[in-house]
């Protein structure tokens, strides 16, 4: 039914309101001789919503007068996740709509500059946002991760003289037709919940962290500017050239210029970390990259989920590439299939492609991470994903993440390159590291054999207990964890001279996750731990990915400067 013409033309008539909002450029904010920018991050006021229906806020118009008259407060740091800033459970579990506030003075010299454009960003906010400056709504934002911003010119000169106060809800539930998906159940039996419980349900293996994750900023553009870039990119002999394009309020302007060029070996990075969970932190992001940089890594995954803009400006200049994946982790229900989904998840790629065209270190757009791509309307999913993210930039190869079966997956015939993860002697025969190298092979000559198509291990290991010893290895160990890689480790080594042009290691340090009887205290995959410290896999992949770069004469560009 979902390739049918009437299933196409629900889904034409789902996109007809979606694309109206990504009318114009995302450009990131930077200050210039016509530019400023206030970051208004720190401290903001902060309230959970804990009434039944979480509705609350809405009902008593909390964004009409300041927040602290109408309840309880709390600080909350802007960026951080709320879930580990307090002592409350029911604060690190929370499910509904919280809210946000500051006041801030704008200089006066922007509310009397009538040429000047007065914009509100926040960098991303988790998932469903709803802004308000000085109790006017400026606007609303569906999805995380990802910026989104207001014009508040008009707002704040009819109310100038006043500091402006900003009002942000957001609300971190998830539904069948949001990215990622997720399912909301009431415990209705009376004898073991009490009246109105509700659980969140996901198919994602990460922490369900929420709050304002990145910085929130005013900036000031002349009312004539320079709305977008478009950078494309050929290639004569080994020099790069490009030739960038710019809409001056929606006039195109094209300039030539000119640029240089650039076997993976690479492993997936979580900017996450204890205390501020998934909220931006410079420390953090240099710290991950000097890490990155010792182990001689030169490419990672955005899994699962589009990082920062400022760590796609790290990667540029350190010349790593990368995957640049959004949120579309946890597609496992037929029912996250239909045109609803399907229409926000293009709108979702629209604003992906919108902030990330540009970066010379993303090579590759991802579309999704282990979905159910083994269902029948997979196939018409991700043929128009797929079609629709190639339409929006032609120069990269898009793929998805999978781990379904290479003969039942429908979707793999529409990607350009085939991602594939597998965690043998793990997930699949636990115990077993004897059966990996005939697994893995069976794997890649599969694939190759269906598809003719390149191929990289997107994923691959095993959870190790810091400090955990045992001899012979056993499983969480780290004795256990280098087994496993340097098994996997052996048949690349074949491979590469073939199809497998890259391999990425799941994964770059440990993190937070639900709380399951699999999980102790989150995923202990990382060859880190959280606090960054090594595990004996991470010395395995170092002396690895050092010898494959002297050996192929592939040498990271910032080889020249190691990291004292």
């Amino acid at each position: 039914m979902m390739g049918s013409t009437g299933a196409v033309c629900a889904l034409l008539a789902a996109l007809c309101g979606a694309c109206q909002a990504l009318q114009g450029g995302m450009l990131f904010p930077t200050e210039s001789p016509s530019r400023e920018v206030k970051d208004v991050s720190g401290l903001w006021s902060f309230r959970a919503d804990l009434s039944p229906e979480r509705n609350r806020g809405f009902e008593q118009h909390w964004y009409r007068s300041p927040l602290a008259q109408t309840g309880p407060v709390i600080d909350m740091p802007v960026p951080s996740s709320y879930n580990d800033i307090t002592q409350d459970a029911k604060i690190r579990d929370f499910i509904g709509w919280v809210w946000y506030e500051k006041d801030v003075w704008v200089p006066a010299r922007w509310i009397q500059d009538r040429g000047a454009r007065i914009v509100l960003r926040v960098g991303s906010a988790h998932y469903y946002s709803v802004l308000w400056v000085n109790g006017v709504k400026v606007t609303e934002h569906e999805g995380g991760h990802l910026p989104f911003e207001a014009d508040i010119s008009g707002v704040l000169r009819q109310t100038s003289g006043n500091p402006c106060r900003i009002t942000i809800a957001v609300n971190n539930t998830l539904t069948l037709e949001t990215l990622p998906p997720g399912t909301i159940q009431y415990m209705n039996d009376r004898s073991r919940y009490p009246a109105g419980y509700f659980v969140q349900n996901t198919d994602f293996d990460f922490f369900n962290y929420a709050g304002i994750h990145r910085p929130v900023l005013l900036y000031t553009t002349p009312k004539a500017h320079i709305d977008d870039i478009s950078v494309e990119t050929t290639f004569s002999d080994n020099i790069g050239k490009h030739q960038p394009k710019s809409c001056l309020n929606s006039r195109t302007h094209t300039d030539p210029m000119s640029v240089k060029h650039c076997i993976v070996t690479s492993l997936t990075p979580r900017f996450v970390w204890q205390i501020r969970g998934k909220g931006f932190d410079w420390p953090l992001v240099v710290k991950d990259f000097n890490l990155m940089k010792w182990m001689g890594v030169n490419s990672f995954r955005t899994s699962h989920y589009p990082y920062a803009e400022e760590i796609l400006q790290m990667a540029d200049r350190h010349g790593i590439v990368i995957i640049d994946e959004c949120p579309g982790v946890g597609i496992k229900d037929i029912r996250s299939f239909g045109n609803v989904s399907l229409a926000h998840h293009l709108t979702v790629m629209e604003e992906l492609v919108r902030r990330d065209k540009n970066h010379p270190s993303v090579v590759m757009w991802s579309v999704a991470n282990e979905p159910a791509s083994e269902m029948p309307p997979a196939g018409f999913y991700f043929k128009e994903l797929v079609s629709h993210t190639k339409s929006l930039d032609s120069s990269r190869p898009v793929t998805y993440i999978t781990d379904s079966n290479y003969a039942r997956d429908q979707g793999a015939q529409y990607v350009d390159v085939i991602c594939v993860n597998s965690y043998l002697s793990w997930y699949h025969d636990p115990g077993h590291t004897e059966l990996i190298s005939l697994q893995l092979n069976t794997q890649f000559d599969d694939w190759y054999d269906k598809y003719q198509k390149p191929i990289i291990q997107s994923e691959y290991g095993a959870d190790a207990v810091a400090g955990l010893h045992s001899d012979p290895p056993m499983m969480f160990t780290e004795e256990y964890q280098t087994t496993v890689l340097q098994n996997y480790h052996n048949v690349f080594d074949q491979k590469r001279k073939e199809f497998v042009i890259g391999e990425l290691i799941w994964n770059f340090a440990d993190f937070m996750t639900a709380q399951t009887i699999t999980r102790v205290v989150g995923n202990k995959k990382g060859i880190f731990t959280r606090q960054r410290q090594p595990k004996a896999g991470a010395l395995l992949l170092r002396e690895r990915y050092w010898r494959i770069a002297n050996e192929t004469g592939v040498l990271p560009t910032w080889a020249r400067y190691p990291c004292q």
